[in-house]
């Protein structure tokens, strides 16, 4: 989740963190986070300090005493020593400062992402199919394969619950925005082009009524 009232800013970190692949929802105030947070799901928040309706560090350090766990990336104009320890020490895990390279700030996200995920390991295979997490590359057979972000994003969902049925409001939730209707065809048609791009023999399968799984298991 991107919280940011600059809706100029707050619109280029959310494509430049959705062209990595990265399903992102938005927030323009502490209100409306804590609204979307309530659902959890998150992998990483990104909040701007000075929010309309106050200070985010006064947020998270309260929600970190009531045991959330969410990592957190700061993004401020405020670049002194002590603001920079006082979000540390309010609970933010990284803190950069504005005005800042948006290349860099995705890689602060992705690597937040990934200690989130760490009970996962970085590298996912299944027969001759290998993911890196960290490298963002695919390869089959050894053999690197092209994919584009969405792509990837879903295939490294069905392949961190090898064997399991995931559903296309699974797959939605967790690789594209909320505004993503889920009665769309999305899902079915970065499904079809991950099918043509891994090839044969098939690991890619459909349950039906159920959504699509990698490997076998009864899901």
């Amino acid at each position: 989740m991107v919280v940011e009232d600059d809706d100029n800013l707050r619109l280029a970190v959310t494509i430049e963190l959705a062209r990595a692949g990265l399903s992102v929802d938005q927030a323009a105030d502490l209100a409306a986070a804590d609204a979307g947070l309530s659902g959890g799901g998150y992998d990483c928040v990104v909040f701007d300090r000075m929010l309309p309706d106050g200070d985010a560090i006064h947020y998270v350090h309260r929600r970190r005493q009531e045991g959330w766990a969410v990592p957190v990336l700061f993004l401020t104009a405020r670049d002194s020593i002590a603001d920079l320890v006082a979000g540390f020490e309010h609970g933010g895990d990284d803190y950069l400062v504005k005005p800042f390279a948006v290349a860099e700030m995705t890689a602060r996200v992705l690597t937040l992402g990934r200690r989130a995920g760490s009970g996962r390991p970085s590298v996912l295979r299944h027969a001759d199919l290998e993911l890196d997490s960290a490298r963002r590359q695919v390869r089959r057979a050894g053999v690197l394969l092209g994919l584009t972000a969405k792509e990837f994003a879903v295939l490294e969902h069905l392949m961190s619950r090898p064997g399991r049925a995931v559903s296309r409001t699974e797959l939605i939730e967790h690789c594209w925005d909320s505004s993503t209707d889920p009665m769309s065809n999305v899902v079915d048609v970065v499904i079809k082009r991950l099918r043509g791009k891994l090839g044969e023999p098939e690991l890619l399968h459909t349950v039906r009524g159920r959504g699509y799984r990698i490997g076998g298991g009864d899901g």
